[in-house]
């Protein structure tokens, strides 16, 4: 829906635009870039430099066609595209880039205008310091006023030209032509040189999208004025090309930085040009730069530029930010050369450009389904396109600033990610992870699995995970950095009756896995009885290539729980999921106060073969490699009744932690009675691994009395049940 009040394409797009465009660099700069160059390799580099912006156009078009625009222009487009990190980043520079233009422009037309007063050479300060004032009053009083007076200027703007043209067609020699046609670059020049001269006269195609909060229809007037601007103005500087190639030789046109208004019929309005292109960009800037510091302080990206987010009148002008933008230029005029810092500004429009450019390419080559722009003729590889040329520009017009700019939005983009300053608005990052998520998904389908690359993706049936920390802590060991956690609780009840029950847990889940700062993901379901529930989370938990092939389980403290846990170790043994068992001396909330403690000891695999031993040795292997844990080591052990077979069975543990190439010290215990050898030379362990079997329905009560019997008094013990898929030599 359009406002009620608001500029329109021509005044609020294409006039500023086209005024921004056809700047210093077409009065006095490009009678060289045409003598250096040539007619020929001039007209190439207009067109590859509207090629550019003609397609970074496209992107702003298209990204500024979806979604609703509000004040900020690229910086808006930018931020609820590619996230906060890269808006906050791009809402520094592109201000700062602004501001510091206001100088740069008002500098440029100071020196025009002393050149043509001389008299006034020594006030050359004052000048530029009255004219800033003078643009300060124009934008400060309103975006309307400021709008009216760049009518003028573009009517005078008008005139120059028409003066250009008369002129040049009436001193049309084709003999000068031809002998313009081709290069004749003077030394150190080349076509490099003349492309980076001339490309900054074309970047002006912001000055229509910083007015985004001022239009009566954004998404209607960004792309028909920019575009119209790009083409209008690419127009101008082909058939300059052309004319200026024509008119003078090239000497002349090398030499003498006022060949324009030699050729002119008129030189007197080709001055006045170059003022009120000078002017005109300033009055751009200035009004542009304000608003891009408005929006950024409404986004609260840093709350200490909140005093700028406020608009007076009607209108919401933001005169706070216009007076910052006035100082700001003040002191770049009072320091006097800008030259040095020139480069840089430039860079940051075109790192500004380029990522428009990327952020319409994420859009539409990761199928978002909120992409849906109204501005149809904009492909992903058009966006791309334009991406890359803006690199290329940077490099081939300065790669040393362009290295200083990568590395200053890196850095902004890193701070801004440290203080994880969240945004209110959707991006593309979410969209991007799941096009990757997918694309991974699909080519672990598609490709045959190999126990080579088994990693543990585990499932572990936590309940409500704070009563029984160590099950997601030990989950989160065995997974950190090289497998999937997944917190699992079974609801009883029904879905109708129950759902908002069920996404309450949900919620508390990824609250206690925040807070743990655990690496891992809640499953939550609902189920007529805990034995469906975990027949439920088992079968469904998961997707692809990364359902849980390890399910996490607690050993149960009381005998009477004996006959459903047995139940369920025969289900997931069904289900061909291993299974581990969890079994700590103390268990409940008042073991979360030193559930992340890591005692000292080994970590002790008492080996029994390899139906279980060969996941018990990976799982200690995945245990010792997470950090809390390197101190401990591991060893591999087995009792033997026979002394003289101690020899070849610890033989055999050194062969098998070889093979497997996990360093584990091999430990042989003689002994008769191996209950008691396991607890005595265990006793001082971090924590101890044992297989089992599932028991046969009706042994539930036997099985865990023998397993308890084995584990004896030992704190911390994980009970392995392997179902294969993995392997130790792989």
């Amino acid at each position: 829906m359009a406002k009620d009040k608001g500029f329109g394409t021509f005044s609020g797009v294409f006039t500023p635009c086209t005024l921004t465009i056809l700047g210093v660099i077409m009065f006095l700069r490009f009678g060289q870039v045409v003598g250096h160059a040539g007619i020929l390799y001039a007209l190439i580099i207009v067109l590859a430099s509207k090629a550019i912006t003609g397609l970074t156009s496209l992107s702003l078009s298209a990204i500024a066609t979806n979604t609703r625009v509000k004040g900020g222009g690229a910086y808006y487009l930018i931020s609820r595209s590619l996230g906060v990190e890269f808006g906050g980043a791009i809402g520094i520079v592109f201000y700062l880039a602004q501001a510091i233009s206001v100088a740069m422009y008002l500098i440029g037309f100071s020196e025009a205008f002393v050149a043509t007063f001389p008299a006034l050479k020594e006030h050359f300060t004052a000048i530029a310091t009255f004219f800033n004032l003078l643009t300060f009053v124009c934008v400060y009083i309103g975006a309307g006023w400021t709008i009216k007076v760049q009518y003028g200027i573009l009517a005078i703007l008008g005139a120059a030209l028409v003066s250009f043209y008369t002129g040049a067609i009436g001193a049309f020699d084709i003999e000068l032509a031809q002998a313009n046609l081709f290069a004749g670059f003077g030394e150190g020049e080349s076509f490099f040189t003349m492309f980076a001269l001339f490309f900054p006269a074309v970047t002006g195609i912001m000055a229509g999208a910083n007015m985004s909060g001022d239009l009566a229809n954004p998404s209607r007037s960004i792309p028909r004025g920019t575009l119209l601007a790009v083409l209008v103005t690419g127009l101008i500087y082909l058939s300059q090309a052309v004319l200026v190639g024509a008119a003078q030789p090239r000497a002349q046109l090398i030499e003498d930085s006022l060949i324009i208004q030699r050729i002119a019929s008129w030189p007197l309005l080709i001055t006045a040009g170059v003022f009120a292109a000078t002017l005109s960009s300033a009055l751009g800037s200035m009004m542009g730069a304000p608003r891009i510091l408005q929006a950024f302080a409404r986004d609260e990206v840093f709350s200490s530029l909140s005093f700028f987010s406020l608009g007076s009148g009607a209108s919401n002008e933001p005169r706070r930010a216009t007076v910052l933008t006035f100082v700001i230029a003040e002191v770049c005029i009072l320091l006097g050369d800008l030259n040095a810092i020139a480069p840089i500004i430039t860079m940051f429009f075109m790192i500004t450009y380029g990522l428009l450019n990327l952020a319409t390419f994420y859009e539409a080559f990761t199928r978002n389904p909120s992409y849906r722009p109204t501005f149809r003729y904009c492909h992903w590889s058009a966006a791309l396109a334009g991406f890359l040329g803006c690199l290329a520009v940077m490099i081939l017009i300065n790669w040393l600033w362009a290295l200083i700019s990568i590395l200053l939005i890196a850095g902004l983009h890193r701070y801004i990610s440290w203080r994880e300053i969240a945004s209110r608005w959707g991006d593309l990052n979410s969209g991007v992870a799941f096009e990757r998520a997918r694309k991974s998904l699909l080519r672990l389908e598609q490709e045959a699995y190999h126990p080579k690359n088994w990693r543990p993706v585990i499932l572990a049936l936590s309940g409500v995970a704070w009563n029984r920390p160590h099950l997601a802590i030990y989950g989160h060991w065995l997974t950190a950095g090289r497998g999937i956690l997944t917190l699992g609780h079974v609801v009883s009840g029904g879905v109708q009756e129950h759902g908002e029950r069920r996404s309450r847990f949900e919620a508390a889940l990824r609250k206690f896995i925040s807070s743990r700062e655990l690496e891992a993901f809640p499953a939550v379901v609902l189920a007529s009885s805990l034995q469906a529930g975990t027949e439920a989370l088992v079968q469904c938990c998961g997707i692809g290539g990364i359902r849980p092939n390890t399910i996490l389980l607690g050993w149960p403290s009381q005998a009477e729980k004996a006959e459903s846990f047995g139940a369920t170790l025969r289900l997931v043994q069904s289900l061909e999921r291993s299974i581990v068992a969890v079994r700590v001396a103390q268990e409940g909330a008042e073991a979360d106060v030193t559930a992340w403690d890591v005692p000292e000891g080994s970590i002790d695999v008492w080996w029994r073969g390899l139906a279980n031993g060969g996941l018990m040795l990976l799982l200690a292997h995945l245990l010792h490699q997470n950090p809390r844990w390197r101190n401990n080591p591991i060893r591999l052990m087995r009792v033997v009744e026979n002394p003289a077979a101690s020899t070849d069975v610890r033989n055999h543990l050194t062969e098998l932690a070889s093979a497997s190439r996990i360093h584990a010290e091999p430990v042989v215990v003689v002994a008769r009675e191996f209950m008691p050898a396991i607890q005595k030379e265990s006793a001082r362990a971090a924590v101890v691994l044992f297989g089992f079997q599932a028991p046969a329905e009706g042994q539930e009560g036997v099985f865990l009395e023998r397993m308890n019997s084995l584990a004896g008094d030992l704190p911390r013990v994980l009970f392995v049940k392997s179902a294969g898929g993995m392997e130790l030599e792989s």
